[in-house]
């Protein structure tokens, strides 16, 4: 997703012959969808730059000492992740005095909030005071990065840009740029549309935020009340978890090798796309602009949270699905929250 919005990005910017980073995770799905994205990249005219940047313990040296003349010379960063570790330690080796941030979902809204607060970049749904050893290893760094994503005083020379499809109230001297998926809707579709109703699967179970048990027969009255035939599964989901989903639901189960924008604009896609609180419930109405596709967003029964749920997590999940835009709410049942 970050890497559609770096296409997104240079599309509005007009920016042209850009030299794209990939730091490659371990993740195969994930593997798979960027170098899908990576030829897409190439294909508008990009350099791309695919770096095993975990692959081993010498790796991160080896992707770090070849990153930086290049972070040196450049006159401006565009980061997608401004969460990743990795991203902020690289944050501090450029000298670059234009920093763009592009959207990375719900994750966006979450950073800004904490920009604006001063607050240490801490991802929303991770549990407990993030005090240990590799933290306070790390927090010089994590430091320095947060002060780079902050904008210079007035008259300063250092900019700080944001280009987010997500509702935010950037603070002063943040400059937002509106991405409208223009590239994407110009690039695809439009799609077909099936008779049956799609239903886009959530993370939520990995990152232990919500009950295993309560998600799955949430989805299964979700397929049953809607007429669902098909689950586009979230990159992160578990194998265990999608195989029982399937058995359980009846649901045929598929993992998209692109962001699910570019899948739904393409097609062929259900008329009607059910959501939990995620980033889709924003974007997909964006992307799929002028078809007949609706989009609905499912709201999440507090009795669905683990006992290791973040604090934060239900206002923050509240907040994605009140602040989305042309969406149809489905609040949750009692027949959802009792599994």
């Amino acid at each position: 997703m970050q890497l559609l919005n770096v296409l997104e990005w240079a599309h509005t910017a007009q920016a042209t012959a850009l030299t794209v980073v990939v730091l490659s995770p371990h993740d195969p799905m994930t593997r798979g969808q960027l170098r899908r994205m990576a030829e897409l990249a190439r294909d508008e005219g990009h350099a791309v730059r695919w770096e095993e940047a975990r692959g081993g313990p010498t790796a991160p040296v080896r992707t770090i000492g070849g990153l930086t003349p290049m972070l040196r010379r450049a006159g401006r960063i565009v980061i997608g992740d401004p969460f990743s570790r990795y991203v902020q330690l690289l944050l501090t080796l450029t000298r670059a005095r234009d920093l763009v941030v592009v959207d990375d979902g719900t994750a966006t809204m979450e950073f800004i909030s904490q920009l604006a607060r001063g607050e240490r970049l801490v991802r929303w749904h991770r549990n407990g005071s993030g005090r240990g050893a590799r933290d306070l290893a790390f927090a010089p760094f994590s430091a320095t990065a947060r002060r780079r994503l902050t904008p210079a005083p007035e008259g300063g020379r250092r900019t700080v840009g944001l280009f987010s499809s997500m509702p935010v109230e950037v603070p002063p001297g943040v400059e937002v740029t509106a991405n409208d998926f223009a590239w994407t809707r110009g690039r695809f579709g439009p799609p077909r549309l099936t008779r049956a109703a799609d239903i886009v699967g959530t993370s939520l179970v990995e990152t232990g935020v919500v009950d295993a048990d309560r998600y799955l027969a949430a989805v299964g009255a979700l397929a049953r009340t809607h007429g669902a035939t098909r689950y586009f599964a979230h990159r992160k989901e578990s194998t265990e978890k999608l195989r029982r989903l399937s058995a359980e639901t009846g649901l045929e189960v598929v993992r998209p090798d692109l962001p699910l924008e570019l899948i739904a604009r393409r097609g062929p896609i259900g008329a009607l796309i059910v959501s939990f609180p995620s980033t889709v419930v924003h974007t997909l109405p964006l992307a799929l602009l002028g078809t007949e596709v609706k989009v609905a967003v499912c709201d999440i029964d507090p009795q669905w949270l683990t006992a290791h749920a973040s604090p934060r997590a239900q206002g923050f999940l509240d907040g994605v699905t009140g602040t989305a835009r042309d969406v149809q709410r489905l609040p949750f049942t009692q027949q959802m929250a009792a599994g």
